[in-house]
């Protein structure tokens, strides 16, 4: 919400399935469908993703079923999919990280200006892709999925596991303990991390 009664901002994400990385977004004070090339065209430069290899997986609110937007997407080499029929919020993975936003306990009930809710996008996006921890990809971050590091975080897990057994057996049930799966699936060609100041 904004600062006023009846004024609002709109927040457009894209997020990576497969790590749960924000690899685009953007806050304005109108929601159109005309705001997504500019989001996409940016998310794709930034990533280098070639052309034809994506899927756009989109509730089904208005913006996301407008004509525009899907000869947008059919012109950009982008496919379209969409769950249940009839069912505007029907997106797992943005709804769940909405959701986080939202229950981010400094999540305010209003925000003064829409540079108030830019500049905490940017911080919550930041404390998201290094420190929160996702069930759907092993309890790894959206960082260590996205930057190849899996195996070196589930190691050290399971180090950490056999140490805390070797110590007090007792403790577990019937069997050592072993950390969570780890994720199936995850980026091809996985990026090398850029540190930025």
């Amino acid at each position: 919400m904004g600062p006023a009664k009846w004024s609002y901002f709109y927040l457009y994400v894209i997020l990576d399935i497969f790590s749960r990385r924000v690899v685009g977004w953007r806050v304005t004070d109108a929601e159109t469908a005309t705001l997504f090339q500019p989001l996409s065209d940016d998310a794709i430069t930034k990533h280098n993703v070639p052309p034809g290899q994506l899927t756009l997986h989109a509730d089904r609110g208005a913006p996301m079923k407008a004509k525009a937007t899907a000869f947008l997407l059919a012109d950009l080499g982008i496919t379209r999919s969409h769950n249940r029929p009839h069912t505007s919020n029907d997106n797992p993975f943005s709804e769940s990280h909405f959701k986080t936003l939202k229950y981010q306990p400094r999540f305010p009930k209003r925000f003064g200006c829409i540079e108030d809710a830019r500049s905490f996008c940017r911080a919550f996006f930041g404390w998201y892709h290094k420190d929160h921890h996702h069930a759907g990809i092993g309890l790894m971050t959206p960082d260590q999925a996205r930057y190849s590091q899996i195996d070196a975080v589930h190691a050290a897990r399971q180090v950490t596991l056999d140490q805390a057994f070797r110590q007090n057996p007792r403790r577990f049930a019937k069997k050592p303990p072993v950390p969570p799966a780890k994720p199936t699936t995850a980026w091809i060609n996985p990026p090398t991390p850029k540190h930025t100041a």
